[in-house]
Formats: C-alpha cells, sequence, structure tokens
C-alpha cells in the first residue's frame, strides 16, 4: 500500500512540474493586458492543445520548459526520447523519483526556478542556502540546465548542477544534506531543431540550435536542387531538422550532421533523409531515391546566363560559329566548382580560353571550365568531389570581360549543359530500403510532433514532387 502512495505522489509530482513548464509555453503565446472574449476563447483552445500535448508527448516537460522564451523568435528544439537514469543509478537513490531537467532563463535565479516548479519555500531554501554549495549556486548563468528530483512526499529531493570537473549533486538524507560529486559524463540525445524563415534564414536557423555545418547540410546537400534559397522563401516558411547532440557537464560540446530535414515552403513540404550506403553517407527523399544529382547546372553561385549553347557572333573575331558551351558572367574571383565528382584531367592554358581546367566524370562525360583567373590547388590526376572549388572566374584568353565558359561532353560531342539528363543514382532497394524506411518513419514521426506543437492550426502541406530523372535549372 506504501508503494501504491509513493506512486501516485509521484505522479501527481510530475504532473505539477509538466504543467508548470506548460504554464511557460502558454503565456509565452498569450496577448498582454485586458482580453477580448475573443481571445479568452483562443486561451482556451491553445491550454486545451498544450495541456492535451503534454499528455501524449514522451518528454513534454522537458522539452518545453527551456524552449519557452525561444518561440518569440519561432525557434524551438526538442529532446527525443527522454532521457531517465538508469535503474542502477536509481537503486543508489533515497526515495528515487524522475530527474527533471531545466535550463535557467536569462535573469532567473535558482530560486525563482525551484519556486516556478511548485516547491514549497522552505525546501528552495534549504537547497539554495545549504553552506557547501551556496555560493555555486548563486552563480549559475542563463542557459544552465538543472536537474531536479522529487521524492515520494512531493518534497524536494535533490538537485544536480554542472561544475568544470564534473556534476554537483546536494541530496537530501534524513534531516541534513550529503553532497556527491560526479565525474563528467558525455550524454547523446536525439533533438528536432525547428523555426521560421524569418527574415534571414542563416540568424533563424542559427537561433533555433542549428550549427553552421547543420545550414549548409540543409541548403547545400539536401534541399539544393528542390529549393531556390534565393528567390522561393518568405518569412513564414518553416524548416525542422533531426540531430544528435552531445551533451557534457551540462554544456552541448558536438552536434551531429543532420539526420532528416523536412522545409515547408508556402503549402508544399520537402523532406531528406541521412543514410549510409556502402559506407558513404548521402541524402536520400522518401522513397529511397538520392537527393544528390551527378552534375550541377551551374558551376559558379549568383550568376547570370550571358551566352547560351549553339551558333552566334562571336563577339572578338566577328564571325559566326557554334559557341560549343555555355557562359556564365560573374565577378572576377568568384569560386568555380566542380559539377560533379571527377578526376582532375588537365590543368593550365587553352589558346583563346586562357586558364582551362577539364573534369573526367567517366562513362565518357567531361566538363570544361575557361577563362579562369586562377586556379585552386588541384592537380592533374587528383580525385575530387562534386561542389570542390577547382578555380576563380577571370578574363584570360579571348575575352570581353569576366565569365566562365562552361562546356559539357559525352564521349566528345559537345551537349547544351542546360538541357542534357543524366539517369539518377540507383535507388535504394531490398533489405537497405526496409532499414532506410523504418529510420524515416522515426525521424518524420518526431518532425510532427514538435511542428504539431509550435505551429499548432497550420494549413495542411502537400509532399513536393519531385523528378529523378531531371535536373532543376537552377544549381
Amino acid at each position: 500500500m506504501k508503494n501504491v502512495h509513493q506512486d501516485t505522489a509521484r505522479q501527481t509530482r510530475l504532473r505539477a512540474l509538466r504543467e508548470v513548464a506548460l504554464t511557460r509555453f502558454v503565456a509565452s503565446k498569450l496577448p498582454e493586458g485586458r482580453w477580448s472574449r475573443r481571445q479568452w476563447a483562443q486561451a482556451s483552445v491553445l491550454a486545451s492543445i498544450a495541456l492535451l500535448a503534454a499528455a501524449l508527448v514522451p518528454g513534454m516537460e522537458q522539452a518545453v520548459g527551456p524552449a519557452g522564451s525561444q518561440l518569440k523568435s519561432s525557434a524551438l528544439s526538442l529532446s527525443i526520447p527522454l532521457a531517465l537514469p538508469s535503474a542502477d543509478e536509481e537503486a543508489n537513490r533515497p526515495d528515487a523519483g524522475q530527474w527533471q531537467r531545466v535550463n535557467l532563463r536569462k535573469g532567473e535565479t535558482l530560486s525563482a526556478l525551484l519556486s516556478s516548479l511548485g516547491f514549497t519555500k522552505n525546501d528552495v531554501q534549504a537547497f539554495t542556502r545549504h553552506p557547501e554549495t551556496r555560493k555555486e549556486l548563486s552563480k549559475l548563468s542563463s542557459g544552465t540546465e538543472i536537474s531536479v528530483m522529487a521524492n515520494g512526499a512531493n518534497a524536494l529531493q535533490a538537485v544536480r548542477f554542472p561544475r568544470s570537473e564534473g556534476e554537483v549533486e546536494l541530496v537530501r538524507k534524513g534531516e541534513g544534506f550529503v553532497v556527491k560529486t560526479l565525474e563528467a559524463k558525455e550524454e547523446t540525445r536525439t533533438v528536432v531543431l525547428s523555426g521560421t524563415v524569418g527574415r534571414d534564414l542563416m540568424s533563424s536557423a542559427r537561433k533555433a540550435g542549428l550549427t553552421r555545418q547543420n545550414i549548409a547540410e540543409m541548403t547545400d546537400d539536401i534541399f539544393k536542387y528542390d529549393i531556390d534559397f534565393d528567390s522561393d522563401l518568405n518569412a513564414k516558411d518553416r524548416f525542422s531538422v533531426v540531430v544528435d547532440q552531445t551533451w557534457k557537464n551540462g554544456q552541448l560540446v558536438e552536434t551531429s550532421p543532420v539526420l532528416a530535414a523536412s522545409f515547408t515552403v508556402g503549402h508544399e513540404l520537402h523532406t531528406g533523409f541521412r543514410h549510409v550506403r556502402g559506407g558513404k553517407a548521402e541524402y536520400f527523399s522518401a522513397e529511397g531515391r538520392a537527393l544528390k544529382r551527378p552534375f550541377i547546372r551551374m558551376p559558379i553561385p549568383y550568376a547570370r546566363l550571358s551566352s547560351g549553347f549553339g551558333g552566334r557572333r562571336h563577339p572578338i573575331l566577328g564571325i559566326t560559329r557554334m559557341h560549343k558551351g555555355v557562359d556564365y558572367a560573374a565577378s572576377t574571383g568568384t569560386p568555380i566548382m566542380a559539377a560533379g565528382d571527377a578526376r582532375v584531367k588537365f590543368v593550365g592554358r587553352g589558346r583563346g580560353y586562357g586558364n582551362v581546367v577539364e573534369l573526367d566524370h567517366g562513362s565518357g562525360q567531361t566538363t570544361f571550365y575557361a577563362h579562369m583567373s586562377r586556379f585552386a590547388k588541384i592537380r592533374v590526376g587528383q580525385r575530387i568531389s562534386q561542389g570542390t572549388v577547382i578555380g576563380y572566374v577571370g578574363s584570360t584568353g579571348l575575352s570581353t570581360g569576366p565569365h566562365l565558359h562552361y562546356e559539357f561532353r559525352v564521349n566528345g560531342v559537345y551537349r547544351n549543359p542546360l538541357k542534357v539528363t543524366m539517369a539518377p543514382p540507383a535507388p535504394l532497394s531490398g533489405s537497405d530500403l526496409v532499414a532506410f524506411r523504418s529510420e524515416t518513419r522515426r525521424a518524420m514521426d518526431k518532425i510532427r510532433t514538435v511542428e504539431k506543437i509550435i505551429y499548432p492550426g497550420s494549413a495542411k502541406v502537400v509532399v513536393a514532387s519531385t523528378t529523378a530523372a531531371k535536373q532543376p535549372s537552377k544549381g
């Protein structure tokens, strides 16, 4: 019977902690001042949604608390799944309950945080004024992660906070306290980082918690071929990514590459998922098709097509002849990228073409880049990846101004780089596809759970269609 009462008390405490965390979340979304009837109705609906989410979503109490302040800037991260102490750790603690992770908000003291979680004034003072830890607890900075535990009697049982060499655990034992120093341990958490584009995608993504590398993966590796990040986006478009974060001593020390991502542009949903095939990590669509195209259209970013493929009057020689490639006008020094994975075939001077680089992509396919101002650090025979910088825009050779002359050849035959189509890489199949679909299903479930909480009432989206065999015109 005692165990039943203790379990009931623990559940009561967990519900209280959850409701306090949700109060922070709901408060950040409600208007200030005197409310109209309509605002009261909206508040009731929002509160109902939040409480329902708390009842259904594991770990909601951990996730919402620290993220509440971020919602105003349209950025949120949720830890999935909820990390709990191991069974062995719990067995060694008196009246073992469940650890609740919370973060100090800007300007918030530990006393205020504990009070907001519903602990009594006596409990709060007993812990914050303990002589061995009082000084450290008074100097905790905003954003610091604190763990608290309640016992079966709904009293504050333990507080854990970071220290340079590890963590300190202050535990109630009888009428006194025991101070334990814990060795710093690394913990990996799978999280969903989400936000809206706002005024600037880079700033919004950084605010949501993405690293610069994560942003590059999202824009250059996953959605590069389907979203024009210069012209397609508006402030309300949203993104969500799944990453693994490594924490040590309450501090984030490492973030993994993007494991899964979604980007909603207007009413179209784009998705991409990381999967290792043949020992190499790639990004795939939900159907298991590789997102990376064999070739990119534009080997230089932000360039203007100044001359197309076909017959034309040469601007210097004044005669009409075949223009065997396309020209992109760009500023001197603009980086030029390899259009696809390749072996460097030639680096040097090419008569009227000035400084040129030729790449061999296999299967009889070669690309040619001319009029460079200078070369990047590449050498003949070197294997390079798509997107590797091979040189810089210039005006060497017969040229009227800085630009890139770009050619695409198949078995020595010149092809229009803007129209040539290539067979896509083989999609995933067999057991590899089965494992991939299982991974993507779990990742998308996490993203949907988070987005339903952050963007309640959002318009329905449709999955954007992709054509695997063709490349879009953007680079």
